[in-house]
Parts: C-alpha cells; sequence; structure tokens
C-alpha cells in the first residue's frame, strides 16, 4: 500500500487571502469562473477555476506578501482513510495526527490531512465527500 494509490492528481492550489473580494474579482478578471463560495466559522473560502486549475483562497489567516504566497498544494484523494494510513506506513512527515474535516465545504463536505515536503512545503490529501 502506498499513498500514490489514493491519488488522482492536483485538487486544487491553496493561497490565502488579504481581501477575499478583491482577489475574486482579480481572478475573475484574468478568466477564472467562481466554483464556489463557502463559510469555514467566522470566514469565507472561494474556489476559482480555470480549466483543469483549482485556485483555493481564503481570508482569515496570515498572508505572505512576497514571492512564496502559496499556501498549499491538494491532492484529489479516492480515499483519506486508505490514503492516511499508507501516508503513516510510509514514514511520511504528517502535519495532522488525524484526518481533518470541513462539513461546510462542497455539498457534503470534505476530509483532508497534511504533510510536509523536504522544502517544509504543505502537501494537502482531500477527499471531497
Amino acid at each position: 500500500m502506498a499513498v500514490s494509490d489514493y491519488i488522482t492528481g492536483v485538487q486544487h492550489i491553496g493561497i490565502p487571502s488579504i481581501d477575499l473580494d478583491k482577489t475574486i474579482a482579480f481572478y475573475k478578471s484574468i478568466g477564472f469562473e467562481q466554483a464556489g463560495l463557502f463559510h469555514n466559522g467566522e470566514n469565507r473560502c472561494a474556489f476559482m477555476r480555470l480549466g483543469n486549475l483549482t485556485i483555493e483562497t481564503w481570508e482569515g489567516d496570515p498572508t505572505n506578501p512576497e514571492a512564496g504566497a502559496i499556501n498549499h498544494v491538494s491532492l484529489n484523494t479516492t480515499d483519506v482513510d486508505k490514503a492516511f494510513a499508507a501516508a503513516k506506513e510510509q514514514g511520511l512527515n504528517l502535519v495532522n495526527t488525524e484526518i481533518q474535516s470541513i462539513p461546510t465545504f462542497w455539498d457534503k463536505g470534505i476530509r483532508f490531512f497534511n504533510i510536509l515536503g523536504p522544502n517544509q512545503e504543505t502537501i494537502e490529501f482531500c477527499q471531497i465527500l
């Protein structure tokens, strides 16, 4: 069992936003469509899509106003439970000790976990329920 058995490609790129409305307007101006707008507690999160590229952008977290502002790369995961078990078995650098969930995203929520790559980059394994 390997974590790669449970991923099908990039799901989205995560970029925190200083001003979500301005960020949405910017991505729309360069051809993206708003695929979803969700609440996560008191904050909002937008998914902007152009072809097969989806950018998740949200308010409420610190941003990096310099180059390197991308927060995470999310991989589309077919079975987050099996992927999590495989990641543990492979000895990957887990950020989360258990699978996380956000029930307000998409129709039925998401389940995900994060690992760190060799450059401290965050890679999310996410299953849309």
